[in-house]
């Protein structure tokens, strides 16, 4: 039985997904939450094998939760379920430890979908996150250099090229080149199917 702790700050939404997860037999939710804070301490006291996190809570965030898991021994696997589509968002919170990210507009049953590939050690991106990356190729280029790696953190974090650039120290045109550089490695063409590339492809 897997045990899981759902943190939304609307109570009719934890509702409604609770209905639904406990559809399937041997998912059982054990602990909901509104805020950071309640959702660590319920976490912990019911001890949940999954945590299913928005973003957006009532007091600290999804993220500030996702960081926080890390104290947590054994640490809970965790998912996103947010209305939050950006690159950004979905590149932090995998950098943070997220295992899937799955948009609100997603149909019911992928959010089942998503936690049965968590369970299998599988990473898992919504499919209109997908859609939208453009069919990305199965098996991008894995040879990045040093430089073309840390680039790509940068313009995950939502950096704009020109902060990019200072932040490691070349000018704006050095870092559009190795930004040019990682689209052709990845098979992409925009920061979007970036992101997803490089959650898929494990460089995150």
């Amino acid at each position: 039985m897997t045990t899981i702790a759902l943190v939304d700050d609307h109570a009719i939404v934890r509702q409604g997904f609770r209905r639904l997860l406990e559809r399937e037999p041997d998912l059982r939710v054990v602990a909901e939450a509104a805020s950071e804070t309640q959702a660590l301490a319920e976490i912990q006291r019911h001890t949940a094998d999954l945590v299913v996190t928005d973003l957006s809570l009532s007091e600290g965030s999804g993220m500030g939760l996702l960081r926080a898991l890390a104290g947590i021994q054994p640490r809970p696997l965790a998912l996103v379920l947010s209305m939050h589509e950006g690159a950004a968002f979905v590149a932090e919170a995998f950098g943070l430890g997220a295992r899937a990210y799955v948009t609100k507009a997603s149909g019911a049953d992928e959010l089942v979908a998503a936690i049965r590939a968590v369970l299998r050690g599988k990473t898992y991106l919504s499919l209109d996150l997908r859609a939208e990356a453009g069919g990305l190729p199965e098996k991008p280029a894995m040879h990045l250099t040093r430089r073309e790696r840390e680039v790509l953190g940068l313009l995950l974090k939502g950096m704009v090229p020109k902060a990019a650039a200072a932040a490691i120290g070349i000018n704006e045109k050095t870092l559009y080149a190795h930004r040019a550089s990682l689209m052709a490695k990845l098979g992409v063409r925009n920061e979007r199917e970036l992101a997803v590339a490089a959650i898929e492809s494990g460089l995150l």
